[in-house]
């Protein structure tokens, strides 16, 4: 691993010079995890980079979140979604989560597995599928992602 020079300070000015580094978040969540959602995004530096997938039933769940500018927020609106394909099932809760984290992550995390900060806070089957997906497929260490203590899943804190 390259050794990398970047200040710890997360100031504005820190935040715009080209050397400080930016660590990549990957978030999911859903609309019991709203809240969840609200306080780490806060909790964020404002150099921030990533993606946030929020499932929720509608489109009536869809609402402003505060993000780090950098950060793309998708909502996922089961409604308009369909379940597997072939069924003419409706889509269920975790399967569009589900689906854009693991497109996601095989797209645009790296084979070293990078500086990605993995936080899944939505419903224990959606994540536990992601989960599975990122340490079995991708080969990511359990010990990277952090998801809901509840859960037991064996993940970072």
């Amino acid at each position: 691993m390259t050794a990398r020079i970047a200040s710890t300070e997360h100031g504005a000015a820190a935040c715009r010079t080209p050397r400080h580094s930016r660590v990549q978040h990957l978030i999911a969540a859903d609309e019991a995890s709203l809240t969840e959602l609200e306080v780490v995004l806060a909790g964020l530096p404002i150099c921030s980079t990533g993606r946030v997938f929020i499932e929720v039933p509608d489109e009536s769940w869809i609402a402003a979140v505060s993000a780090p500018a950098r950060m793309t927020v998708t909502w996922l609106a089961r409604a308009r979604r369909s379940g597997e394909p072939g069924t003419g099932r409706f889509c269920a809760p975790g399967a569009a989560v589900h689906r854009a984290v693991v497109a996601w992550a095989d797209e645009m995390l790296c084979a070293d597995a990078d500086d990605t900060r993995i936080i899944l806070l939505g419903g224990y089957l959606g994540t536990a599928d992601i989960v599975d997906h990122l340490t079995e497929v991708r080969g990511i260490p359990a010990t990277s992602i952090r998801t809901p203590e509840r859960f037991g899943l064996a993940t970072a804190r």
